[in-house]
C-alpha cells in the first residue's frame, strides 16, 4: 500500500471542521447513569493458568444495560499494592482468548485488566465469551451498522459504556490504586480507549494505537477496507438515510468524545494504514483534550512504511516507558516513591 492520504505535514495541522451534535454530552451523561444504576456486580474468580509468576482472575462485571462482561484479570505473585492498573481493550472481531496470551502488561508489575468484547470473538484470535443480549435492525455484516438510524440504538453505544464501566470495575479490585488507571488499545481498543478518555475522569494515560471509530466521513470517503467499508456497504442499499446515518456515528466519534479528554496521551499511526486512515488519526489527535483548553502531555509515534499493524511490539515497548513515569505515586512533596512493590514467589 503506498502512501495514499494527506503529506505528513498536513497531517501534523489537520484539523477537520466538527459535526458533533449538541447533546453529545447529555447523551452520554444519561447513558452513563443508566449504566451505573446497576449494580457492578464485580466477580473474581482465581484461575489456575499455570502460570507461577502472574495471577489470574476470571472476571465479570455489569456493561450496559446491567449485562454481564466477562474479561481477564492479571496481576504479578507476591505483589504489595495498591497497585497502578491497566485497561485494555480488543481489535476489532477478536475476544478476550487465553488469559496467557496477554501478560505484558502484568509483567511490568501493574494489575491488567483486559476486557472481552461482548459480540465478537469469532474473526481472529482465539474466542470471546461475552454475547450481545441486544438486537437490532437491518445491517451490513459487521458491527459498524448495528443499530446504525439511532445513537441509542448503536452497538458502539454498548460497547463505549462497557469500556468505561471496565475501568469502574478495575477501579473496585482490592488491591488497585483506583488514582492509577491507564486505558490501551489498537485499531477498535484504540477507538474505545479515546472514547473513555472522553467519558471517564481521572485517567492518568491514554495510549490509542492506530485507533479506530474516527472522523467517520472522511474513513468512508477515503478507504474501501474493512470495517469503515461497512457503512458505504449500508449506505449503497440503504439509499437516502446518508444524512441519519452519520448523524448516530458523530455521537460516537473519537474526534468528538477526544476532544473531552483530560488525560496524557500516547497515539500512534501508521502512513499506509489503509483501515485507519492517517488523516482520522490525525483528526483525533490534533483535536485531543481541546475542552480542556488543550493537554500538554500528548505524543504520536509515526510508523511512515506500516499499514495497520503499526507499531506493535515496537509500540508497545515505547507505552511501557511512557507509562511508567505517570504510574509513579508522589508525595506532598512532589518526590516519587514506588508505583509498585513485588516480592518474589519463593520469599512470601
Amino acid at each position: 500500500m503506498p502512501l495514499f492520504d494527506l503529506p505528513l505535514a498536513e497531517l501534523e495541522t489537520y484539523r477537520p471542521e466538527l459535526d458533533e451534535p449538541a447533546d453529545l454530552d447529555a447523551f452520554w451523561e444519561r447513558t452513563l447513569t443508566e449504566a451505573r444504576a446497576h449494580d457492578l456486580a464485580l466477580r473474581l474468580e482465581p484461575v489456575d493458568t499455570g502460570l507461577v509468576l502472574i495471577e489470574t482472575f476470571d472476571v465479570t462485571f455489569a456493561g450496559y444495560g446491567g449485562h454481564p462482561v466477562k474479561g481477564w484479570l492479571t496481576r504479578p505473585v507476591g505483589a504489595s499494592g495498591p497497585l497502578p492498573a491497566v485497561v485494555e481493550y480488543i481489535g476489532y472481531g477478536g475476544g478476550r482468548g487465553f488469559a496467557h496470551e496477554h501478560l505484558g502488561v502484568a509483567a511490568a508489575g501493574y494489575v491488567h485488566l483486559l476486557m472481552d468484547t461482548r459480540g465478537q470473538g469469532s474473526r481472529w484470535g482465539t474466542g470471546g465469551h461475552t454475547p450481545d443480549p441486544v438486537g437490532g435492525g437491518p445491517a451490513a455484516p459487521g458491527f459498524l451498522t448495528r443499530g446504525i438510524l439511532d445513537p441509542a440504538e448503536h452497538y458502539y453505544r454498548r460497547l463505549m459504556t462497557d469500556a468505561v464501566r471496565a475501568v469502574d470495575a478495575v477501579r473496585a479490585v482490592p488491591g488497585v490504586d483506583p488514582t492509577r488507571v491507564a486505558v490501551l488499545g489498537a485499531s477498535q481498543g484504540g477507538g474505545l480507549a479515546l472514547a473513555v478518555a472522553g467519558l471517564a475522569d481521572g485517567l492518568v494515560g491514554v495510549m490509542a494505537d492506530v485507533p479506530f471509530l474516527c472522523h467517520f466521513r472522511r474513513a468512508v470517503e477515503i478507504t474501501c477496507s474493512d470495517p469503515y467499508n461497512e457503512i458505504t456497504t449500508y449506505l449503497s442499499v440503504h439509499r437516502g438515510v446518508e444524512d441519519q446515518v452519520f448523524r448516530t456515528l458523530s455521537y460516537l466519534d473519537g474526534v468528538h468524545l477526544a476532544r473531552r479528554a483530560t488525560a496524557p496521551t500516547l497515539f500512534s499511526v501508521a502512513l499506509m494504514d489503509p483501515v485507519c486512515p492517517p488523516s482520522t488519526v490525525y483528526a483525533a489527535y490534533n483535536r485531543y483534550g481541546e475542552l480542556a483548553g488543550g493537554v500538554e502531555d500528548k505524543d504520536i509515534v509515526v510508523y511512515p512504511f506500516n499499514q495497520h499493524e503499526g507499531g506493535q511490539g515496537f509500540q508497545f515497548a515505547r507505552q511501557l516507558a511512557w507509562l511508567a513515569p505517570r504510574m509513579v505515586v508522589r508525595d506532598p512533596a512532589g518526590s516519587a516513591v514506588a508505583a509498585s512493590a513485588v516480592t518474589s514467589p519463593s520469599t512470601r
